[in-house]
């Protein structure tokens, strides 16, 4: 293979393990009430069990760093995958909520390595000045997930079985195992660090604090809302597949805005970004608390596609940048807290789902999103990048 193959092949193959990784993940928000009433369940109990996918997912994140920098990126990656192919397949053959939230958990802690060990790839390989452009092609991945997971997922729950969905990532999964054997191996930089001293780094850095806690508020507000706006939306008198296709229009406002925010990138600071970023969730979960007809949830989607294109990919990018030593134990933190902060929302608001009071959910998601977008701006905007990393 020549070097210009390997390299373009090396952001496919990570754009893929973001797809598989979304798509697991988003599969399940168009299927909850279906879920719930296969299972017999409360929707809370299947909401909770949504919760503790999150909640694992964050929790798992800097073990898996510590993993990668011992047996090197693309081994994890391997090892994530295949065990999350045996853990979402064996979700689909749940009989309880209880189960379902068992296998659902052990998958979201398998395919948690996924999209941190991309981003630490990305960290590891890539300049810094095309950072920002290669985190935002990871969005291609995303949004194809979330689009497909959106559709796909809420039409299996009404006219088949939401089981399949499962079934599904599970292969795919177990296929990029063996398709990341290819892959380049960078080497072991951080292979003789001690367990302790990158964490004790991260404890020391206040800009690295900074955007953990940032993660953590946009976990609660960015994917606590899209996690309950097909159930919201579905609530209002839609069919599953209703619901799920205007979740589509996410991942597809993902998509075309993952490519202006690559462009943008260049020539715009990235605190900029962050505040359109803010600007959009706030406005899309304000929309969303006034009305959860079909046409204004498109609009909600599209607005939070926008916010996640912007915001969080100029976050994920401060996170491979903040702390170069200790990048891979940054980078999962981060993830980690996002997931985390996604989990708490979902147990704190899932009495609140049960009632139907999404007025009150995405208010307080609209509430929360201005002090993120005021703290992520004015931080990134006063942030001094490290010295020997270039860019701005």
């Amino acid at each position: 293979m020549t070097a210009l193959a390997t390299r373009e092949r090396s952001p496919r193959l990570l754009q893929y393990i973001s797809f598989v990784s979304t798509l697991d993940r988003f599969s399940m928000p168009p299927m909850l009430i279906a879920m719930a009433r296969d299972l017999g369940a409360p929707l809370s109990a299947v909401v909770n069990a949504a919760g503790v996918y999150f909640l694992l997912y964050g929790l798992m994140q800097p073990l898996w760093g510590m993993v990668s920098d011992r047996l090197g990126l693309v081994r994890t990656m391997r090892i994530a995958l295949l065990l999350a192919a045996v853990c979402s397949t064996a979700a689909a053959f749940t009989e309880s909520a209880l189960s379902l939230g068992v296998a659902r958990g052990l998958a979201g802690a398998c395919f948690s390595a996924a999209v941190p060990a991309s981003l630490i790839y990305i960290g590891d390989t890539v300049p810094a000045h095309r950072r920002q452009r290669e985190v935002t092609g990871l969005m291609t991945g995303v949004a194809l997930g979330t689009a497909i997971a959106s559709t796909g997922a809420g039409a299996l729950a009404q006219f088949a079985s939401w089981r399949i969905a499962f079934v599904l990532t599970g292969v795919i999964s177990l296929l990029l195992v063996f398709a990341l054997g290819r892959l380049p191996r960078p080497a072991l930089v951080r292979a003789h660090a001690g367990l302790l001293s990158p964490l004790v780094a991260v404890a020391r850095s206040g800009p690295t604090r900074l955007v953990l806690v940032l993660a953590f508020i946009e976990g609660a507000v960015l994917l606590g809302s899209l996690t309950l706006l097909p159930p919201a939306v579905e609530a209002a008198g839609v069919s599953a597949s209703v619901a799920g296709a205007v979740t589509a229009v996410y991942g597809v406002a993902v998509l075309g805005f993952a490519r202006v925010v690559g462009v943008l990138s260049r020539r715009t600071h990235a605190s900029r970004l962050i505040a359109l970023g803010a600007l959009a969730a706030a406005a899309a979960c304000g929309l969303t608390a006034l009305s959860r007809s079909p046409g204004m949830a498109l609009v909600a989607a599209a607005l939070l596609g926008l916010a996640w294109a912007s915001m969080h990919s100029s976050l994920q990018t401060w996170a491979t940048e903040v702390l170069p030593e200790a990048r891979a134990t940054v980078v999962s933190a981060f993830a980690g807290a996002l997931f985390l902060g996604s989990a708490v929302a979902a147990v704190l608001v899932g009495g609140l789902a049960e009632s139907h009071r999404y007025t009150e959910i995405f208010g307080l998601a609209a509430a929360l999103a201005v002090p993120l977008g005021l703290f992520a701006t004015l931080g990134r905007k006063r942030w001094i990048r490290p010295e020997g990393e270039p860019g701005r």
